[in-house]
């Protein structure tokens, strides 16, 4: 990374007819890095934050940012928005995790009493919910983002953006290079932080896992790291319920051959028929997205507590998923990997998504051919 770590951005979307403009974004220079470095010199109220529904990258980092910032003699909380699957449980310092919808009046106390307040692996202030959103936005702190996802918001002081880095995990490992502070990372850091890695790379098999990736990645090995026991703990762990829950979901796969682009529905009665548990629906897309000539895989998943259908997309090549998501289903994310949601069921969802992939099939074609 440049000592002069800046870039601009400018540029307008729509959400919902609605147009935003970004303009003039800068992201964080060297003496931003110096000047955090030294309100971090005496011992400070911090609260770290993951989005809503987080998943191995965002605890990955926010527990590699809680031991850190404990280690340097902070007092230092993590707020989740709501739970987060079991599979990250047993990451250390998960025990010691706030959960805003549970702990509320506890989480707020948190909030309130924060010098400095650490996003992590998210780009806007919705992405936490809009029960939590309400409280921070009332907040007079100062907020640090550590994020890859596209077009941040200008919410922080202190923002550290890069969408080319493969998860914000690896981004705190680039902070703490930043600040001069790598000798720091114990072996609790470098476990949080390769789990961050591990699962927002696909264990590293997605094409935004770079040589700087590995080389980083075998550094958290000599730290302490324990690949094969990570690995063992975030996917050898099914149940038999979420195993049914996937034949269920593979059953339900649909594939539309014109428009390399392949679908899997699961629905609250599946859900409940095979017992589901947070988390039992990661990486399901993926099949999708797996089946030859696909380039577009989509899963759609009937969300009865938040009331609404919650999409995962997938693509491979030049086709972006993030502005897809964006332009039609209140979402974002990655070119390859992005989420969103509909407020219609199941049914009225599906149809509206058709007749979209209707606009996009010379664009899916010419992705196609690129790959």
């Amino acid at each position: 990374m440049n000592n002069a770590y800046i870039k601009f951005y400018n540029y307008i979307i729509v959400i919902n007819g609605i147009s935003k403009k970004y303009v003039d974004l800068l992201l964080m220079t060297k003496k931003d890095f110096i000047d955090l470095k030294h309100f971090l010199a005496i011992p400070r109220n911090i609260a770290v934050i993951p989005h809503k529904n987080a998943d191995g990258d965002a605890i990955g980092s926010v527990l590699a940012c809680y031991h850190y910032l404990k280690n340097q003699g902070h007092y230092v909380r993590v707020v989740s928005p709501n739970d987060y699957p079991e599979f990250l449980k047993w990451l250390p310092g998960s025990q010691d995790v706030l959960r805003f919808d549970l702990q509320n009046k506890q989480s707020k106390r948190v909030l309130n009493s924060a010098e400095l307040i650490f996003l992590m692996d998210f780009n806007e202030m919705g992405r936490v919910g809009d029960d939590m959103q309400h409280t921070m936005e009332t907040l007079d702190t100062t907020y640090v983002m550590i994020d890859h996802h596209q077009q941040p918001s200008a919410v922080a002081k202190y923002l550290y953006s890069d969408t080319s880095i493969c998860a914000t995990a690896q981004m705190f490992y680039h902070f703490l290079e930043q600040i001069g502070d790598v000798n720091a990372i114990s072996k609790e850091i470098a476990t949080c932080m390769y789990t961050g890695i591990l699962t927002d790379t696909g264990s590293f098999r997605f094409p935004n896992t770079t040589p700087t990736t590995h080389r980083i990645v075998a550094e958290l090995i000599e730290k302490g790291a324990d690949n094969a026991r990570i690995y063992d703990s975030v996917f050898d762990q099914n149940t038999y319920g979420r195993l049914q829950l996937l034949g269920q979901a593979l059953q339900n796969l649909v594939v539309i051959d014109a428009y390399h682009t392949a679908y899997i529905t699961i629905s609250k009665a599946e859900k409940l028929k095979f017992d589901f548990q947070k988390g039992d629906t990661e990486g399901i897309v993926n099949y999708a997205l797996s089946i030859k000539g696909i380039i577009f895989g989509v899963i759609f998943i009937e969300d009865e507590e938040q009331e609404m259908i919650k999409i995962s997309f997938r693509s491979k090549g030049s086709f972006s998923v993030n502005q897809f998501s964006r332009n039609h289903f209140e979402g974002g994310g990655h070119d390859n990997a992005a989420g969103g949601r509909s407020r219609e069921n199941m049914e009225q969802t599906l149809k509206r998504f058709k007749s979209i992939l209707i606009e996009y099939k010379e664009i899916l074609k010419k992705s196609y051919v690129t790959i």
